[in-house]
């Protein structure tokens, strides 16, 4: 035994939250000394960065500058792949166990195989998703590169030693259709995602005043009429205020809705964007306002103190991604009276304070399997959040409708629970209470290190002693 794992991710560290987890749970639950190597990018958690058995190894990625030369689908991979052998067969201690995230599965898998031949390593395989399936998305189905990495992916998956997955669908697809006996492993959040107490609400918000009150366009009913909370220090801002040690949840604040986006094919953000359109014009007609009444009014109205039945929406959409400029320019164009958007890339650490600090969640993930569930849902859960999801295959297996969240398959139906929900806001809203209830149950009913330690640290162990039992 060398006391060693080597936790492998081809793509940033940072965003890679499930194989930051692996890492923590291999160190503190395992007692392992762990290698990780992934791309730099965004800043892994602190409590990666502050674990002494955690080592970090950062590869160098594809360099921008040749994105564009011909031949970059098969240049690119050879790049990826003999980066990946350097640092797994050189540049890092050898491992007992390399445990791989998939997709991207070539050449990761690949590489990997290769490396525990070398290393006389074992490997498990953790399952996000599909390769072939994301590919497809954007080269369509039918293509040939789809046909060869689908090949790629299942013959070097069947050759790990041991294998986790994340739903229930996913092990029975791998079983049925691959040949792969895989431990279910549900993402769960861990104990840094909690509902954020007033204290903490108050600090992220002042925190966030500048960009929350910066509009994405033109002016809009979260940016006007905000200067002087801008201006007038640190003991106020449009959802909380501060009276001595005191601090109050403003009653005409906005509402918070979140969604984190990888801005990607597979998360149809153009929903969302319907929804809200939706949303403001069903609540004119509803108070029955005509076109007549000028926003600057209603505005200042909401800024002196009014309430309205419906509140205004804040949505905040946080992560990084290749879509991001092209809605942000969709969202600029936007004419809306009681909607309004932010885009940010938050921190480690604010990330879950914001989940914690806002009303609801949304999640527009479809997946390209059809059989993975979205971690962004389980953060939010943790965080005693509800949520409205997209509707696909298995997206029950985690969100239980009218217990912690609703479901939608477009964007009136969206736009409907987003009017059922906040009726009344922030006092009156009783079915978002009871969600937040039922949320909060399913986050406090497990997680993380519990989930591991059941599943994954047999799996582990097996793995490694079968494989040390046959070398």
């Amino acid at each position: 035994m060398r006391n060693r794992a080597a936790v492998v991710v081809l793509g940033d560290l940072g965003r890679s939250p499930r194989m930051q987890y692996h890492a923590l749970s291999l160190a503190r639950q395992a007692n392992l000394q762990v290698d990780i190597v992934a791309y730099g990018g965004s800043e892994p958690h602190a409590a990666i960065l502050e674990n002494h058995s955690i080592h970090i190894h950062q590869m160098k990625q594809w360099p921008r500058i040749l994105q564009r030369l011909p031949f970059t689908l098969l240049l690119k991979p050879l790049y990826q792949f003999f980066m990946l052998l350097w640092f797994l067969c050189v540049k890092i201690p050898a491992p007992d166990v390399f445990i791989v995230q998939n997709p991207p599965s070539v050449p990761t898998l690949v590489a990997v195989q290769w490396a525990s031949w070398m290393r006389r390593s074992a490997i498990i395989v953790d399952w996000h998703n599909f390769g072939y399936t994301l590919l497809g998305l954007s080269l369509g189905r039918g293509s040939r590169f789809v046909a060869i990495y689908h090949w790629f992916e299942k013959r070097y998956g069947r050759m790990a030693n041991g294998a986790l997955c994340v739903t229930k669908a996913m092990q029975h697809e791998l079983d049925q259709n691959w040949g792969i006996k895989a431990t279910v492993l549900y993402d769960q959040p861990p104990e840094f995602f909690h509902p954020a107490s007033l204290q903490e609400k108050y600090k992220l918000f002042c925190r966030l005043n500048k960009d929350i009150t910066r509009p994405c366009g033109i002016c809009d009913c979260v940016s006007s009429g905000t200067v002087a909370t801008s201006n007038s220090g640190l003991n106020d801002n449009l959802f909380t205020t501060q009276d001595g040690s005191d601090i109050f949840l403003r009653l005409n604040r906005p509402a918070i809705v979140v969604s984190s986006t990888s801005w990607t094919a597979d998360e149809d953000f153009g929903m969302l964007l319907e929804a809200a359109v939706m949303y403001d014009r069903r609540v004119a007609a509803i108070l029955n306002e005509d076109d007549s009444v000028e926003e600057e009014m209603l505005w200042k109205e909401i800024h002196d103190g009014k309430q309205y039945l419906y509140p205004r929406l804040l949505f905040i959409i946080t992560g990084k991604g290749p879509e991001r400029e092209k809605y942000e320019d969709q969202i600029r164009r936007l004419h809306l009276k009681r909607v309004a958007f932010r885009t940010m890339w938050l921190s480690t650490e604010d990330y879950p304070l914001l989940l914690g600090s806002a009303d609801l969640g949304v999640c527009l993930h479809t997946s390209s399997s059809g059989l993975d569930l979205p971690m962004k849902v389980v953060d939010m859960f943790g965080c005693g959040l509800p949520v409205c999801a997209v509707s696909y295959s298995c997206i029950q297996e985690l969100v239980k409708v009218e217990k912690n969240g609703l479901l939608f398959s477009s964007p009136s139906e969206l736009a409907d629970e987003l009017l059922m929900l906040f009726k009344g806001f922030p006092d009156e809203c009783t079915a978002l209470k009871l969600l937040r209830e039922g949320a909060l149950e399913t986050g406090s009913s497990s997680r993380w290190a519990t989930e591991w330690e059941e599943h994954t640290k047999p799996l582990l162990s097996e793995v490694i002693s079968r494989h040390y039992n046959q070398i």
